[in-house]
């Protein structure tokens, strides 16, 4: 239940980051209901004819959007799902029953795992295991290796938890090698699939080419309002539509969500490749800042980033960074960071050390490495100003 504090508090940093003259990424939660309305009105007829009918539990452009990003992925078929909890868990359901083993490989840091309350075991089911717990994807060996039988090799790309952290090409083209001798299938929660293609050097089709089946998200990293889509053989997609409604999915119109996504896919995934290149500077700035400030210890995760987003640790407790973070925000109108936490079972954080996740998107194009270092001695001043 969120209560009355929480919401102002809330209502407080939406406010002062609305505001901010300066951060490094905008995104659609901060506008107002009339604000996301009215750009989708407007833009929405670049992706779409604004006379074609709404969609009626799919078909229109529900349909055209699966099929764009069935196309983009190189997959045979692609099902639009409201949420990606949804997709993901039935497509690993899917694939369980098509192997005959409910027994499911995935990094304890993973979505399951963490943010999705045990719903593998108790709506579908499954078991999972866990090839490492070492804050990385698993390795060839540790999947060849591991003593116990499973049907499904999941692997979250980037692996969020850890720091949005990725293999090499080598180290995921060796893994998957190693899951297929072991007759397993190979899912990828790609909801941050989108910003991958930089690390790896390779098209979004090569990297889902590896997988069995990919599920990918829209308002993640594309700003969509909502939305995920499951893309795989279309034999799979035809019996993860039918899951889809027995797990309350089959929405009656979904067009909102998907002509933003389309936006997404025309104007956001041509630019990700500069955020991810932007990201690294930012974070070598961060890291300078927080030397050139004294701070006795922090760390950058990874460095350099993986992808446009990455975690920075502090050994400060996270109502006094939020603070810091908030008042930064409204006296300067600069938004350095967002939200932190403090570290709990299985984030791997030590004790008394705040982490918080920085998104590098378009209006973090316009910052220096100079403006990070600057912002980084403010906000430095306002925690001590607190600690």
């Amino acid at each position: 239940m969120v209560t009355m504090d929480e919401q102002e508090r809330r209502r407080r940093r939406l406010t002062a980051w609305r505001a901010s003259r300066r951060t490094l990424a905008r995104v659609g939660p901060d506008g107002t209901l009339g604000e996301r309305l009215t750009a989708l009105a407007a833009d929405a007829p670049s992706v779409h004819d604004p006379e074609d009918w709404t969609d009626v539990y799919g078909g229109g452009v529900v349909a055209d959007l699966e099929r764009r990003v069935a196309g983009l992925l190189g997959m045979e078929a692609a099902a639009f799902f409201p949420t990606g909890t949804m997709a993901q868990q039935i497509a690993l359901r899917c694939w369980a029953g098509r192997t005959g083993d409910a027994t499911v490989a995935l990094h304890p840091l993973s979505h399951p795992e963490l943010h999705e309350g045990g719903a593998l075991g108790a709506v579908s089911g499954l078991r999972t295991v866990h090839p490492t717990s070492e804050p990385r994807l698993p390795g060839a060996e540790e999947v060849r290796e591991f003593p116990e039988p499973f049907g499904t090799l999941m692997l979250e790309l980037p692996l969020r938890d850890a720091g949005f952290v990725l293999p090499s090409w080598e180290e995921l083209t060796a893994v998957v090698e190693a899951a297929r001798e072991r007759d397993a299938v190979v899912h990828f929660d790609g909801a941050r699939l989108w910003e991958c293609a930089p690390h790896f050097g390779r098209e979004l089709s090569e990297i889902a080419a590896l997988a069995d089946s990919v599920y990918v998200s829209f308002y993640k990293s594309l700003d969509g309002l909502s939305g995920a889509v499951l893309a795989g053989p279309s034999t799979l997609v035809e019996e993860a539509r039918v899951w889809r409604h027995r797990y309350g999915g089959q929405l009656f119109q979904q067009y909102p969500a998907a002509l933003s996504a389309l936006l997404g896919l025309e104007r956001e995934l041509p630019r990700l490749p500069s955020y991810v290149a932007h990201a690294k500077v930012v974070a070598g700035a961060l890291a300078e800042g927080f030397a050139a400030a004294g701070v006795p210890w922090f760390r950058v995760r990874p460095e350099p980033p993986h992808t446009h987003q990455f975690q920075v640790w502090l050994p400060y407790g996270a109502d006094v960074l939020d603070e810091a973070s908030v008042r930064q925000a409204e006296e300067t109108g600069v938004t350095l960071f967002r939200r932190w936490f403090a570290g709990s079972a299985g984030t791997g954080l030590p004790p008394g050390v705040s982490c918080t996740e920085v998104t590098v998107a378009g209006a973090g194009l316009e910052w220096s490495a100079e403006d990070v270092r600057d912002a980084v001695r403010g906000f430095v001043e306002y925690v001590r100003g607190l600690a």
